[in-house]
């Protein structure tokens, strides 16, 4: 097992390319712990050279929408009633305190995504 430090794109690639020569490695073997020590390794350099920014809130509702086959109607429950959501949907409105959580809750949309900054539409 020779593994280093990942510094490029080059030792990043070689390093995904490692990770599936080694994908079906059993637990606790040498194979096995490399590749979780390549798993990790990765994970760092990729959370630093690829970020995932918080998706918009009303994105990550539309994508849960989506998700699961939901209507506007659907999100009454969570909104409120339908000129609600629909003022919510196209920017109208902010999601409430009460919204959020019961979207939150109601449909798994994370904490983090529901709470970030977005702009209204005037």
């Amino acid at each position: 097992m020779h593994i280093k430090p990942i510094r490029t794109n080059q030792d990043h690639q070689n390093a995904l390319n490692r990770i599936d020569a080694l994908f079906d490695a059993e637990h606790n073997t040498p194979e096995g712990d490399e590749l979780e020590v390549l798993v990790e390794l990765i994970h760092a350099y990729e959370e630093v050279h690829f970020p995932i920014e918080t998706p918009d809130p009303i994105e990550a509702i539309k994508f849960r929408m989506e998700q699961q086959g939901m209507t506007d109607a659907d999100l009454v429950p969570y909104l409120g009633q339908r000129s609600r959501v629909s003022e919510v949907l196209n920017r109208k409105r902010r999601l409430s305190l009460q919204m959020i959580r019961k979207l939150h809750s109601g449909l798994n949309i994370p904490i983090e995504a529901l709470i970030t900054e977005y702009r209204l539409t005037v």
